[in-house]
């Protein structure tokens, strides 16, 4: 049972690297200037990758069950404790699981800083600059002191 705890860990592993992998390109893609028609299919591929680590997940934590070990991290630790192979495929998993943290939180701050961009372009295109001097929606500027 527990090589079958160590496939999951390895599928777990390749499927982190994969998520990882479609971060650094989701990255890129919010650098350039085609985001929007690449966009789509980004979210449909990381929605993918994300059920199928729930789903494997999930089968971890039964392969722990059938082992006699709780459920979630203390089962896995106490599985680790028992046996080096599970240990060191642990240890990748998790190494990959910070990394592609790492970057999904950089992702987060490309889509913050664009979003604000956008907001603040919005509010130029609008007239809504709070700014005298600046022409106003008509095309005019705005009198002093009306």
């Amino acid at each position: 049972m527990k090589d079958a705890l160590l496939a999951t860990l390895i599928d777990e592993h390749a499927t982190v690297e994969a998520l990882a992998s479609l971060f650094a390109y989701e990255e890129k893609t919010l650098t350039s200037a085609d985001a929007l028609n690449e966009l789509p299919s980004i979210v449909a591929q990381k929605t993918n990758l994300t059920d199928r680590l729930a789903g494997l997940e999930k089968v971890r934590d039964a392969q722990l069950a059938e082992l006699g070990l709780p459920r979630g991290r203390k089962g896995i630790e106490l599985a680790c404790a028992e046996d080096q192979r599970v240990a060191s495929q642990w240890a990748l998993l998790q190494g990959s699981t910070e990394r592609a943290r790492r970057a999904n939180q950089t992702i987060g701050l490309l889509i913050h800083t664009r979003m604000d961009y956008n907001r603040r372009a919005l509010a130029v295109l609008r007239g809504d600059t709070g700014r005298s001097g600046f022409y106003g929606p008509d095309g005019r500027m705005p009198a002093f002191g009306m």
